[in-house]
């Protein structure tokens, strides 16, 4: 069955589909039901993270033995051009001596090889967001039917081996498989230039009350706000996605006095290098910029090295703990993103920079950033 959801991309209406994770976390349910009561169930249900409620055919349900339920349910990506669009998602689930549910990966699911990413090295690539939804569905099974014992849930990916060579993976140290990933649940299809259509309409209803901006690449930017308390300034907020470059160029036709720009480091290291679309299909030269400033402030070879394998931004930012010069080279960084920023709005307004990290909090503040702050509390 389809997943009735939609948005508005332009003149069209897309509709969305809904993520490996979301995938997995049915299955899970599917398999503990059929596990628990012997029946395979019509239809599997879930409300995802972002608040929408999935519902899905299973694929396949059946005993493998005695003890092995398992159950598998296709990726619906709606129109999103998405290289696990219709792909079966399988969770074996079996009761466990241990206590608790332990959730771990199969064939087609990549395992993780380089330190940085959502999770462990050596662990599956099951992102913490969809490893918290096959819990909390395999859970409510285990209540729904009076069970308090332990459950082991191996999830699989049929041809994940495969599909995985056409996505990031490889290059990120995810090996062996596609990773289960969403923090929605929910895939949200857009054109590129419909998204910055829709960027452009967002700030000019920002500045029909303000004339003042903050910009976000996403949804950690969105949290990281919160967080900080930023998003009680009265200042409006608008999501740019990988289109940073568009939508300093849109703030330029429009009368903004102040714009501070709020991401993760993973994309705001790019600006360093005057990358203005974040997108890894464009540019992914993260260690290349970490260990070019990381040289500049001192670093020997082998930490340079070590930048440049390193799989993901918050590895880099360990790395440069570790060797005392985080903060040296966080500067250096900063100092290069204003200067792209100063060069793309020229004068237009005055722009700002901060940068944080998910598990190392904010990293660091341009001076014009810091002022813009300093003005917008009085």
């Amino acid at each position: 069955m389809a997943f009735e959801h939609y948005v508005r991309s332009g003149q069209k209406m897309l509709r969305c589909g809904y993520t490996t994770g979301t995938c997995a976390a049915l299955a899970a349910q599917g398999a503990a039901v059929l596990l628990f009561s012997g029946r395979v169930p019509d239809v599997l249900e879930l409300r995802t993270p972002a608040g929408l409620t999935v519902k899905a055919e299973p694929r396949s349900c059946f005993m493998a033995d005695e003890d092995t339920a398992v159950c598998s349910v296709e990726k619906d990506a709606g129109d999103d051009a998405d290289v696990t669009g219709g792909m079966e998602i399988a969770a074996a689930v079996c009761r466990a001596h241990a206590p608790g549910v332990s959730i771990d990966g199969g064939p087609g699911v990549g395992r993780v090889t380089k330190p940085g990413l959502d999770q462990p090295v050596g662990a599956a690539a099951i992102n913490r967001v969809p490893r918290r939804m096959i819990e909390e569905q395999a859970q409510a099974v285990c209540r729904t039917y009076g069970y308090a014992g332990g459950l082991q849930i191996i999830i699989s990916v049929p041809g994940g081996e495969e599909a995985a060579r056409r996505t990031f993976n490889p290059s990120l140290g995810v090996e062996g498989g596609i990773s289960i990933l969403g923090t929605s649940g929910i895939v949200e299809p857009m054109s590129q230039r419909a998204f910055i259509d829709t960027i452009e309409l967002e700030q000019r209803q920002a500045a029909e009350s303000s004339a003042r901006l903050i910009l976000t690449p996403g949804n950690y930017g969105m949290d990281f706000l919160r967080q900080q308390g930023w998003d009680r300034l009265g200042v409006p907020v608008v999501k740019c996605s990988n289109f940073i470059g568009d939508a300093l160029d849109n703030a330029a036709g429009l009368p903004f006095e102040e714009v501070l720009l709020v991401g993760h480091i993973g994309k705001m290291v790019k600006l360093a290098g005057g990358v203005m679309n974040t997108h890894s299909r464009y540019a992914d030269c993260r260690g290349e910029i970490f260990c070019a400033h990381a040289a500049v402030c001192g670093a020997g070879a082998g930490l340079c090295r070590a930048l440049m394998e390193s799989a993901a931004a918050d590895a880099c930012i360990q790395l440069l703990g570790e060797a005392g010069l985080r903060q040296p080279v966080m500067e250096s960084i900063l100092a290069a993103v204003q200067r792209h920023l100063d060069h793309r709005v020229a004068g237009a307004y005055r722009i700002g920079a901060v940068t944080f990290s998910n598990r190392f909090g904010l990293l660091g503040t341009t001076e014009s950033a810091g002022m813009i702050l300093q003005n917008w509390r009085q």
